[in-house]
């Protein structure tokens, strides 16, 4: 009883080293498991689960896997419970040939948690072979002479089982002459041996037949046989004997396929058939003899197969030299295979990232390597490295497990991807290399603001621009990838002018196109200055400012602005006095009489302003300043100028195209303020008188005008045809007419020059009381006077100065006109068509003839000049249109110029009305008609 108590705690104690060695081994990382050979697929081998103390959450989240480092997987792992399983039946001889503990080795890997754990599973044998002979029949040879008790080799069988379930006992049977023996090898393996028991007699016997059979001790025991033929034979004394009783031999792993590796040789001392020797193998151990070929007449061992020391690094085989009575000698031949480095090292990608966050932590796991190398000693000893160059470096993790972990900051910026090679080398010579490439994506940060392209942005707008106009676009670069380089602009808040900045322009949030929203004015804003904001799409969101300075460009949209003299609708009542200057008329050439004050809301070249006298009632009298806008006398002041003399001034800028604004001066010669009152007191009565009144005195006038106007041409007309008549008559070279003056024919071209000297620009209304009188462009007032001097009597038509007026010795001669004077080109007559600069022409030379021309056209023309209150009448209608209607101006009045030969004169005057008609109707739209120049011949 006592002794039954001491066993039990012995076991008890057995049990417990048991648990608690598996419980360490678990927790350094190794498990141990045992299985059955030939079991079948998806039998139950341990569970890991339970033993690694998993979870199941943590097997189907984290992801565990097993890798089988074999050429074959046996092993898998169940996936929802954590079961290890066998995935293929294993078969332990075939994987585990002559070698007495058979396992399986395998990982298992947590990727979640990055660990790495050792399995060990051992494949436990079965009897499930029978003991075999290399030979199912074998023929000996023994002389007849032999002696009893007598010892033939026989061959082993072979039971690829171990344990109790290989080879346990041989049994002979079928003859009485022979008996079985049994010898134990070095190596503890049976020998079985044939015994002769009594003597062969060959004449009673020639053969005797044997069966040997082999039993191994498993349940059911397991039996194979072989079938011995003996054959009696003749004497035969000498057995073969061998050189060496082991022959041992050191070949490499690479050496070629069918060479010879060794050869036995054996010496038999008699002579003919004994004397002839034979090899065989009499026994190889595993596949020795697949590997190997012995050629029975040489006794040369050759290579079948490549060698890998892998696989296989020693072979030990058994040679028979035999004569040709059955004598017989053994030898051992041991073959050595030695590693040569002809494996590179193996690394293999047990679990990675594909993609890392760019502000992952120093020490962070990526990825987990398995490097190994297939040879022994310094040929199998491996080294791994890395770029140094890499943000990464590798630890070492579980045996032949490598870790590669982040071993400074990353910054996608630089590098978005990584290609990291793992280079592995072993210790041969030379030494084998190999290596792997791990990809990995650096995944974003929102770590970088956007940047504007520059600094900062200025663009000129031209004002008066088109709403919704471009003005200019701002582009701004987020480093980031994805959403967080998305960048969209908008506008700071601000104000321009008391408004919201966002009423002038606006920004597009997706490109950076800024639009003017409203057209600039350069008079209200010049400058704009604004900020836009571009913000990346990050979460949370960066962003930055730029500034942008918009100058407003000016145009010219403003014409000048006169403010002296103020217009007449500015004057209001005072029109009377509104621009009226005095100008003595004892003033110097070059003294001022006014100045022309005007403004310009531009800027620039815009803003520039220029003076010029555009129209005056003589047109030599005064002059403007280019840039002062000053008036100033141009030369002395004659008593035959009239009182009052009206400029317009036109005021122009320099832009393009050029604006202008006209001014109007009235200036009055008088030497006294009282002279002054006076001239101006007369023309304020005029505008007191009846409307109606007016206008039937402006039409009397023009009547008058135009009735002498067309006796002046019907007596034009008479000469001519008097003269015709004439040349009819008269020879072509009688000077009957030679002695009378050209005096006599006035030209038509003095009284137009008049007329268009006088030619006003009148607007009336029949219910108005005011009245403007304006002074056409180009007047060529200044190339007659104003009326006849007082002292001077007025000629009839037609009679001569000389029987008009006494003959006074006393009286100086008149002085005959110059000839070779000219007219300048806007003094001419005639319309612009017809103003050749190569044409010249000069007024009659009869002084006299002109001025009783003038004196009857005079009064009518200084009463439209005078009624500048209620006259009425287009440009330049001298008030006809009053009465004829507003079509009618001076172009009706009919031109009855012709080519006039003036007798007793070599002057002809020419009518340029082609001419003048032609180029009239594109002239610049004035009424004014100018007559034609006199061509000497």
């Amino acid at each position: 009883m006592v002794a039954a108590r001491r066993r039990w705690g012995r076991r008890e104690r057995a049990l417990l080293c048991c648990v608690l060695l598996s419980a360490w081994e678990a927790a350094w990382g190794q498990l141990r498991y045992s299985v059955p050979e030939e079991m079948p697929k998806g039998s139950f081998v341990g569970d890991v689960a339970k033993d690694l103390a998993l979870q199941m959450p943590t097997i189907r989240d984290r992801g565990v896997r097993l890798i089988d480092r074999g050429r074959t997987q046996y092993l898998s792992l169940h996936g929802k419970r954590g079961h290890l399983v066998t995935a293929e039946r294993i078969d332990r001889e075939q994987l585990c040939r002559l070698v007495e503990k058979c396992v399986l080795r395998c990982e298992v890997i947590v990727e979640g948690e990055m660990q790495v754990y050792g399995i060990e599973v051992e494949i436990t044998d079965i009897n499930d072979n029978n003991p075999s002979f290399r030979e199912a029949k074998k023929e000996l040879k023994i002389s007849e002479n032999t002696s009893p008790d007598s010892r033939f080799p026989l061959s082993e069988a072979d039971d690829p089982d171990v344990g109790r379930n290989s080879l346990l006992s041989y049994e002979l049977s079928g003859d009485n002459h022979f008996s079985l023996a049994v010898q134990a090898g070095p190596g503890g393996n049976q020998r079985p041996e044939l015994v002769l028991a009594k003597a062969l007699d060959r004449e009673e016997a020639a053969f005797h037949e044997l069966v040997l059979r082999a039993s191994d001790g498993g349940e059911p025991s397991r039996t194979g046989t072989m079938r011995i033929r003996v054959a009696v034979l003749d004497v035969n004394d000498n057995a073969p004997v061998f050189s060496q009783a082991e022959y041992a031999v050191r070949v490499p792993e690479d050496v070629p396929v069918g060479s010879t590796l060794v050869t036995v040789t054996a010496a038999d001392a008699d002579d003919g058939l004994y004397g002839d020797v034979k090899y065989s193998l009499k026994k190889a151990m595993g596949m020795a003899s697949e590997i190997f070929h012995l050629d029975s007449e040489m006794g040369s061992i050759a290579l079948l197969q490549s060698l890998d020391f892998e696989e296989g690094d020693s072979y030990e085989l058994e040679v028979q030299a035999h004569d040709g009575g059955g004598l017989f000698d053994m030898a051992k031949v041991g073959i050595t295979v030695t590693d040569v480095n002809d494996n590179a090292p193996e690394i293999t990608v047990s679990s990675k990232l594909s993609e890392i966050s760019e502000d992952a932590l120093s020490g962070t796991v990526v990825a987990l390597l398995h490097v190994q190398d297939r040879d022994s000693g310094d040929n199998g000893e491996v080294r791994c490295s890395i770029d140094e160059s890499l943000p990464f470096r590798l630890e070492k993790s579980f045996e032949d497990y490598y870790r590669v972990v982040i071993s400074r900051e990353l910054d996608r910026e630089e590098v978005s991807e990584y290609n990291v090679t793992v280079r592995a080398w072993d210790g041969g010579s030379p030494s084998l290399r190999s290596s792997a490439v791990l990809s990995l994506w650096v995944l974003d940060v929102n770590d970088n603001a956007p940047v504007f392209a520059e600094a900062r942005y200025s663009a000129r707008v031209a004002e008066n621009n088109a709403a919704g106009a471009l003005v200019l676009t701002v582009r701004a670069w987020d480093a980031d990838w994805g959403q967080n380089a998305r960048v969209r602009y908008r506008l700071s808040e601000g104000r321009v002018r008391d408004a919201p900045l966002s009423s002038y322009v606006s920004v597009q949030a997706e490109t950076g196109a800024l639009y003017a929203l409203r057209s600039f004015d350069y008079e209200e804003v010049r400058e704009v200055g604004l900020w836009v904001r571009a913000e990346d799409g990050g979460s949370p969101a960066l962003s930055s400012n730029v500034s942008v300075r918009l100058v407003i460009v000016d145009e010219n949209d403003n014409a000048p602005q006169v403010l002296y003299p103020p217009p007449a609708a500015a004057a209001g009542a005072g029109a009377v006095w509104s621009g009226v200057e005095l100008a003595p008329r004892s003033s110097e050439p070059g003294a001022l009489v006014a100045k022309v004050v005007a403004v310009d809301a531009d800027a620039g070249q815009n803003a520039w302003l220029s003076y010029e006298l555009a129209k005056a009632t003589e047109p030599g009298l005064f002059r403007v300043g280019l840039h002062s806008g000053e008036v100033r006398t141009a030369r002395f002041l004659l008593a035959r100028d009239a009182a009052r003399q009206s400029l317009v001034v036109v005021v122009k800028d320099h832009g393009r195209p050029a604006l202008s604004a006209t001014a109007t001066l009235t200036v009055v010669l008088a030497e006294s303020v009282g002279e002054l009152l006076w001239e101006l007191g007369s023309a304020a009565a005029a505008p007191g008188e009846p409307a109606g009144s007016l206008t039937r005195w402006l039409v009397v006038a023009v009547a008058a005008v135009s009735c002498l106007f067309l006796a002046f041409l019907l007596l034009l007309l008479a000469l001519r045809l008097r003269r015709w008549r004439r040349s009819q008559l008269l020879p072509p070279g009688s000077g009957a007419l030679r002695g009378v003056p050209a005096s006599h024919f006035v030209g038509i071209d003095g009284v137009r020059a008049f007329l268009h000297s006088y030619s006003h620009e009148v607007s009336l209304t029949a219910d108005s009381r005011k009245s403007q009188l304006r002074f056409s462009d180009g007047s060529c007032c200044d190339t007659l006077p104003a009326r006849p001097p007082p002292d001077e009597p007025v000629p009839l038509l037609g009679e001569d100065p000389a029987c008009a007026r006494p003959a006074d010795p006393s009286a100086a001669p008149q002085a005959q006109p110059n000839t070779d004077w000219r007219f300048s080109q806007t003094q001419r007559p005639g319309t612009s068509g017809s103003q050749n600069g190569e044409e010249g022409g000069a007024w009659p030379n009869n002084q006299f003839d002109t001025e009783m021309l003038q004196a009857m056209i005079l009064a009518s023309a200084n009463e439209a000049a005078d009624g500048n209150s209620t006259l009425g009448g287009g440009t330049g209608t001298m008030g006809l249109s009053a009465r004829y209607g507003p079509q009618f101006t001076l172009q009706h009045v009919p031109d009855y110029r012709q080519n006039v030969y003036i007798p007793g004169s070599t002057a002809t005057l020419t009518n340029a009305a082609g001419k003048r008609d032609a180029k009239s109707a594109g002239s610049s739209g004035g009424n004014k008609k100018k007559s034609g120049k006199k061509e000497k011949k």
